[in-house]
């Protein structure tokens, strides 16, 4: 298949090309945050610090260091600033001449104004061409390593390398949004593609638990099946809203979806190295819970104290020091007498009470592309080259031995770019 067949296949693809973008994933954030205003538009000092996970190759990334650093808008937001700058040239033009003070005001008004307190680190275990302002990290999101490099990166001069204590931070300062475009290389075989998004997006909600601010919002790509209601209510325990979201650049038939939380709180079990340790210990503490600071500038660790009727579950683990004070109701008479009876009794009122179904929102103009349809292309159109070609693709050998054959079938440019 050709340039010429995909642009006409796919319009965003074409888009993307057309716009700078290095993917058509671009649009995707566009859309979630025309509708879910991720960024805070009316108020940007909400947003200064955000990580991009499974970043490369950096559509994202871009979309963060255009809006967030440069100060860009794009979409419907884009579209209505034009419209009132197109307004108010109307209304000069009716009324009297605007004065050299109002001409200034207008002009700072319309003028990008670049912001440099932005903090933005991607993370990708591919390489990625570098961009402006952005923190790039060639890292593992599943690894607990990447934590530490990741709490550097945020504030590489508050992080103490030199310290006796491993790890310690002196004034955490967590982060406004994390946001995850990753999904892993699709088999076709849909319960084993699932399964494996799944433990991709686990192992960014661990990360995120540990560095997120309370109040702060979390975006993961998602797989739709028949359990996804399950995923839906563990996301519930930690944040106050839940949303499902499907942009316009997606394909309808594609499985994929965007989780967005909104207003995360905080679990209450302290976390031993603030954050360090969420990808072992998952799903509890992060670096937005206030920890107590001692004299030198460390962190001093609080363990709660256990009750004396409360039983534990059992966690085989060998790092299990914090791991201690977690408590666990599984049968009705766990914990003390005076806890309530459990809803585990009556199986119909259990499913009444806690079945949450969260709203499915499609993101993006409906008189915007369709992703799925097909368009003529103008006569004079000139297919464009990707703007950032992947940097250490899995199919470079077999892009080389294309090349040395003459490409395909000896029949293409390359091929004879290569003869040459």
């Amino acid at each position: 298949m050709g340039k010429s067949s995909k642009d006409k296949r796919d319009a965003y693809y074409r888009l993307a090309k057309e716009q700078n973008w290095r993917a058509r994933s671009a649009f995707k954030l566009i859309q979630i945050d025309e509708q879910f205003d991720l960024f805070e538009h009316e108020n940007p000092e909400k947003v200064t610090r955000v990580v991009d996970l499974c970043a490369a190759p950096g559509s994202w990334s871009q979309v963060l260091s255009r809006v967030l650093i440069k100060g860009e808008s794009f979409g419907r937001r884009s579209w209505v600033e034009k419209r009132r700058k197109e307004q108010a040239a109307l209304e000069n033009l009716d009324g009297d001449a605007p004065t050299a003070n109002q001409d200034a005001d207008n002009t700072d008004s319309t003028a990008l104004k670049p912001r440099k307190n932005v903090k933005i680190v991607s993370i990708d275990l591919q390489p990625m061409a570098p961009l402006q302002g952005i923190t790039t990290l060639q890292a593992d999101i599943t690894h607990p390593s990447t934590i530490p490099l990741l709490l550097q990166a945020l504030d590489p001069e508050a992080y103490d390398s030199t310290s006796s204590t491993p790890h310690a931070v002196r004034q955490p300062h967590p982060v406004d949004l994390v946001i995850s475009d990753g999904a892993p290389d699709v088999t076709g075989l849909h319960d084993l593609d699932i399964y494996i998004q799944s433990q991709l997006l686990y192992s960014a909600l661990n990360l995120a638990l540990g560095v997120l601010r309370p109040g702060g919002k979390f975006v993961a790509k998602i797989f739709r099946d028949r359990d996804v209601d399950l995923l839906y209510s563990q996301l519930r325990t930690v944040f106050e809203r839940v949303s499902v979201a499907k942009p316009r650049s997606s394909r309808a038939s594609s499985l994929e979806a965007f989780i967005v939380c909104e207003g995360f709180i905080p679990p209450a079990i302290h976390d031993t190295l603030l954050g360090m340790d969420t990808l072992k210990n998952p799903l509890f503490g992060g670096a937005a819970i206030p920890q107590p600071v001692s004299a030198d500038g460390n962190i001093a660790v609080e363990v709660p104290e256990e009750k004396p009727n409360t039983k534990k579950s059992v966690i085989t683990s060998s790092d299990s020091a914090t791991r201690d004070a977690q408590t666990r109701l599984l049968h009705k008479d766990s914990g003390d007498s005076t806890t309530p009876e459990p809803l585990f009794n009556n199986p119909q009122k259990f499913a009444a009470e806690n079945r949450w179904i969260p709203s499915f929102i499609a993101c993006g103009d409906l008189s915007a592309w369709d992703s799925d349809a097909s368009y003529t292309l103008p006569p004079d159109y000139v297919n464009l080259d990707p703007v950032q070609p992947p940097m250490a693709p899995p199919y470079r050998r077999a892009l080389e031995l294309r090349k040395e054959k003459g490409g395909a079938y000896g029949k293409t440019k390359l091929g004879t770019m290569g003869r040459a």
